[in-house]
């Protein structure tokens, strides 16, 4: 099963630096916090990443199944949490390409107009967690702020050192496959996200895709329409794949600050794949315009 898609303060602390190294945000906090926001508060932003809902479904499981009563009533328990957070923004993984499509159904869904049983995808997080949230808080408008570039991490497979990533990705999945066994087997949705936003768990997966590939060199990536190989350098194959998800964790970024500056959001409710959140915690982190909201304050016990 592949839960993350193609998702303790030493954490918190590596993730800063690194954010910081690259934005040089050190030596220009307040500037660019005046710069930013003047004379205004920080923007909370609270990211939580999760598995694709859709993805897990089994036929003849029920257990995987979001639109079961019982896996309802487990969802309306964690939009309880959600909904004390009280966003007046809701994030979504989707491309803003698609912001008309969504506005279109999310309209249909506030008027009881959309049955997402029946809907194509509507077991996704985006439908059961951000429609089901924005109708809640009556929000007019779900934002979308994916951004392309989504690629497998399989993609790296040879050079030096691969061995180190290769075993890495083992470990990982050795630490990870329990918990939508666990959920399979009766575990309820709320479990299973906490424990997906667990610190521990961003820790493990963002050094997978973020840290242990910069030390595999002179090798190659497999063919993929998402990355340009004409700019790959193969001494440099580790680093290049990481630049491959960096590069699209940045646009999401630029995509959901600039969704705030046009909406004046004050609370924004991020929901997106585990692998992005650490990345993503990272660089917001170390933007004086905003404050990283912990996730599991709303995520229950």
């Amino acid at each position: 099963m592949q839960l993350f898609g193609n998702r303790n303060r030493h954490f918190a602390t590596s993730l800063l630096g690194l954010a910081l190294s690259l934005f040089g945000c050190s030596a220009t906090k307040t500037p660019l916090a005046a710069s930013a926001r003047p004379g205004s508060a920080p923007t909370s932003i609270l990211l939580m990443g999760c598995s694709h809902l859709s993805q897990l479904y089994k036929a003849g499981n029920p257990n995987s199944d979001v639109l079961t009563p019982k896996r309802q009533a487990e969802l309306a328990a964690v939009l309880d949490g959600l909904q004390r957070y009280q966003p007046d923004g809701i994030l979504v993984e989707e491309l803003p390409e698609q912001q008309g499509r969504i506005d279109s159904l999310y309209q249909r869904y506030r008027q009881g107009q959309l049955d997402l049983n029946t809907l194509p995808g509507g077991r996704s997080e985006v439908y059961q967690l951000g429609f089901a949230l924005g109708k809640r808080l009556g929000l007019a408008r779900i934002q979308c702020v994916n951004a392309p570039g989504g690629t497998s991490q399989s993609i790296l497979n040879a050079g030096q050192n691969i061995e180190l990533y290769k075993q890495a990705d083992a470990d990982w999945h050795a630490f990870s496959d329990p918990f939508g066994q666990q959920l399979l087997a009766g575990g309820t949705i709320g479990q299973f996200l906490r424990t997906i936003n667990a610190p521990a768990t961003l820790q493990q997966l963002h050094a997978l895709v973020y840290c242990t590939p910069a030390r595999v060199t002179n090798g190659t990536l497999k063919p993929d329409e998402m990355v340009d190989a004409a700019f790959i350098n193969p001494r440099y194959v580790g680093a290049e794949f990481i630049s491959v998800f960096y590069n699209r964790d940045l646009k999401v970024y630029s995509n959901i600050v600039t969704t705030q500056l046009q909406t004046r959001q004050t609370r924004q409710l991020l929901i997106i794949g585990a692998r992005h959140a650490g990345s993503l915690q990272g660089i917001l982190a170390a933007d004086p315009a905003y404050r990283v909201v912990p996730t599991a304050r709303y995520l229950g016990r």
